[in-house]
C-alpha cells in the first residue's frame, strides 16, 4: 500500500537558518500515516477509543537536501511489511522530483495496559 499527501512548510517548523529541523520530520511522518489510515475509511481516534494503539517501536530518517518555509513537500508512505503485531513504513520527502528526506518506522500494536496484542483484522485488511 502506498499513499501521497502534499503539506507546505510552515514558519516555525524551521531553525534560525530558515532549514525545517530534522525533528519536523518524524511529524511529517506520524501525519501521513494518520492520512493513511484515513484514505482507507480508519479513524486513528476512533482505533484508540477501542483500545487499539499503535506505538513507534522504532523511527530513523536520512536528510539528503534541506526544506525551507514556504516550501511545497510531496510526503510519500508506503507499508513494506506487516506482521501480526508489527506494520514496517517508508517515507519519501519531495519537493518537486528532489528527494529531501527518507524515513523507515516499525509500529506496534499494544493494548491499553501497553501488551503488545495482535493487529485487528480491520487494520490488516486494509494494509
Amino acid at each position: 500500500m502506498q499513499h501521497e499527501i502534499d503539506i507546505e512548510v510552515r514558519y516555525y517548523e524551521t531553525d534560525g537558518q530558515g532549514i525545517v529541523h530534522h525533528a519536523n520530520y518524524f511529524k511529517y511522518f506520524e501525519l501521513a500515516r494518520v492520512k493513511m489510515l484515513e484514505s482507507v475509511g480508519l479513524d486513528y481516534a476512533e482505533l484508540e477509543r477501542q483500545g487499539i494503539l499503535m506505538v513507534v517501536h522504532s523511527i530513523s530518517c536520512r536528510y539528503m537536501l534541506p526544506a525551507r518555509f514556504g516550501d511545497s513537500l510531496r510526503l510519500v508512505t508506503r507499508v513494506d511489511r506487516v506482521t501480526a503485531a508489527r506494520l514496517d513504513h517508508s517515507y519519501f520527502v519531495y519537493r518537486g522530483d528532489s528527494l529531501l528526506a527518507e524515513g523507515k518506522s516499525t509500529l506496534a500494536c499494544i493494548d491499553p495496559a501497553g501488551e503488545v496484542q495482535r493487529i485487528p483484522e480491520c487494520l490488516l485488511e486494509r494494509h
